[in-house]
């Protein structure tokens, strides 16, 4: 679990509903029908950009936010040196069998085993990879639109309100609790947007860059293997991929 995620879900909305607490009633902070015209109004709109099955798809990439976990580039590179050793003594035939930790990695040198030609096994890499982002890019674009979306909604709740309450101006008690509700929606609106959406988009955007990173990282390895580069040299090339402070100090 990415306990970054969490603790910053919880502490935001934590650090709202403490302040809300400190200053009053909290009971006054809700209302149902804003409630339903920004939560409701904002997935039916956003439901409206996608297709159902994306729509309901986006929630379980989401989930990833929560309970994905990168895989660490400097393991990658010592397993990846460690098969290269094992296939220029031996053979690429000598690679099957061998326990591969990473699913990507494991079909990868599948496909050497197999004999495939290098070009064909980088196309079908590749391709595995571009569509692995393209349905991230999925997720992450339905959490951008309703972080779009809610503060709109919000603004929609709010006008709502303040027709309902300039029609009921013969009654002045009521025009202070009207107001009140009418801004309730524009905070839910701003609330679904900067504490939670928007901060879920720019998680999973991080989490598929880093997963593109690996990605190439392990399809520079399976060129390398296939090419037959020197384990030490294949090494050095794949500690590009890490940032400088990471990378190995040369003796």
């Amino acid at each position: 679990m990415d306990i970054a995620t969490l603790i910053g879900l919880l502490g935001g909305f934590g650090i709202i509903i403490g302040a809300i607490a400190t200053g009053g009633d909290v009971a006054l902070f809700v209302n149902v029908p804003s409630i339903l015209i920004v939560v409701g109004g904002t997935f039916m709109v956003t439901l409206m950009q996608v297709s159902l099955g994306d729509f309901l798809g986006s929630f379980s990439i989401g989930m990833k936010a929560f309970f994905y976990k990168v895989e660490d580039p400097k393991k990658l590179i010592e397993e990846a040196v460690e098969l290269a050793d094992v296939a220029r003594k031996n053979g690429l035939l000598a690679l099957e069998g061998q326990e591969i930790s990473n699913e990507f990695m494991a079909k990868g040198i599948g496909l050497c085993v197999d004999g495939h030609d290098p070009a064909l096994v980088q196309k079908m890499l590749s391709k595995d990879m571009s569509l692995t982002i393209e349905r991230h890019e999925v997720g992450q674009r339905m959490f951008t639109n309703m972080a779009t979306m809610a503060p709109a909604m919000g603004m929609i709740g709010t006008l709502v309100g303040l027709v309902q309450m300039l029609a009921n101006m013969s009654d002045p008690a009521s025009i202070g609790p009207a107001m009140a509700v009418a801004l309730l929606t524009t905070l839910y609106g701003a609330i679904i947007a900067n504490a939670f959406a928007q901060p879920m988009a720019d998680k999973l955007a991080r989490a598929s860059e880093l997963e593109k990173a690996n990605k190439g990282l392990i399809l520079e390895t399976i060129m390398g293997i296939q090419e037959g580069i020197n384990p030490k040299v294949l090494a050095q090339l794949l500690q590009t991929y890490l940032p400088g402070n990471k990378r190995p100090k040369e003796e």
